[in-house]
């Protein structure tokens, strides 16, 4: 059945593929971005197609249009934008999500959540459950993101207990791909663009920090399965990929399919960094069926790929 969708921050990184994927699909996609961190160049191959829609708009002020979902994945995501403007990155958390929740009780529509490991903090249980609360540091220079997430999830939990509304909460953990943008502070984009262009690479700390990486095709179809997800489940969810890798690992890689000559440099860990992450998938693999299929090195090949591209242009 086609269905009227709508995603905010459709034009980033993740939301361009979600576009995608749902207008192959045939759905009739309306892509919402205020371009703070998102491109056209993105969503142009989308762009002569009958069934998408592009509005600049910014999700602290209300939107009025008719939906049967919405996908909610309108916030800076990397640490260099977030930090760029606390306040606005909180305003987009907080009256992001009280609009897009209004506007899904209005219209009776489902809507999903893009949330963020980044809830659970500098985690204390490894690998973190969704029944983890978390230890996050409510005053740092990641609380924007990190406070502003978890009271998005607040107010979706809060909407589906005192109006009835049919939501879904997905954790996301880290990803990457094409589309990345080239200059986001996120470590595969900053090793991949480090190597191509010859400058040494930047490992923060002695490296033995651990992330768990998933490539963006697989994030996306977690997403559209939780979606599709019967009316009581709400999740949280986490989607990522549950295989976990030291910095200094992830860098050798690059530096193997790259084939640089860089050198390491290292420099001190910034404030609040997680020194372990990696999610417990358990219910993505018995409620939706779902774990990810592209391992590591084929992901950063494809990645790799894209920014040759990108940086030659």
């Amino acid at each position: 059945m086609t269905k009227k969708i709508l995603v905010t921050g459709g034009a980033g990184f993740l939301g361009s593929h979600l576009c995608r994927r749902l207008v192959d699909e045939g759905h009739d996609v309306l892509c919402v971005d205020n371009f703070f961190t998102g491109a056209k160049a993105n969503i142009q191959p989308l762009l002569q197609r009958p069934n998408f829609e592009l509005m600049r708009h910014d999700v602290t002020f209300p939107l009025y249009v008719e939906v049967d979902e919405i996908y909610n994945l309108a916030c800076p995501a990397s640490p260099v934008h977030y930090q760029h403007d606390p306040v606005q990155t909180t305003k987009t958390s907080v009256h992001g999500a009280i609009n897009m929740l209004g506007l899904a009780k209005r219209v009776k529509a489902r809507i999903l959540q893009a949330s963020t490991s980044e809830v659970y903090g500098d985690p204390e249980v490894h690998p973190q459950p969704e029944s983890y609360w978390g230890k996050v540091n409510p005053v740092g220079i990641r609380s924007c993101y990190d406070e502003g997430k978890r009271c998005a999830e607040t107010l979706f939990f809060d909407y589906w207990r005192q109006h009835h509304l049919q939501i879904k909460v997905m954790r996301i953990f880290n990803t990457y791909g094409p589309n990345m943008h080239p200059h986001d502070g996120r470590v595969v984009s900053n090793f991949i663009v480090q190597a191509l262009q010859g400058q040494p690479i930047t490992i923060y700390g002695d490296g033995s920090q651990t992330r768990s990486f998933c490539y963006v095709d697989d994030l996306i179809d977690g997403m559209v399965r939780l979606m599709g997800t019967p009316p009581e489940f709400t999740g949280p969810v986490n989607v990522g990929n549950p295989i976990e890798f030291t910095m200094l690992e992830l860098a050798q890689l690059v530096l193997k399919l790259t084939k640089s000559t860089s050198v390491l440099k290292f420099e001190p860990l910034p404030s609040d960094d997680p020194r372990q992450r990696r999610p417990d998938i358990a219910l993505a693999r018995a409620s939706l069926g779902w774990e990810p299929a592209v391992p590591l090195e084929r992901g950063l090949e494809r990645t790799i790929a894209y920014f040759r591209q990108r940086i030659a242009a």
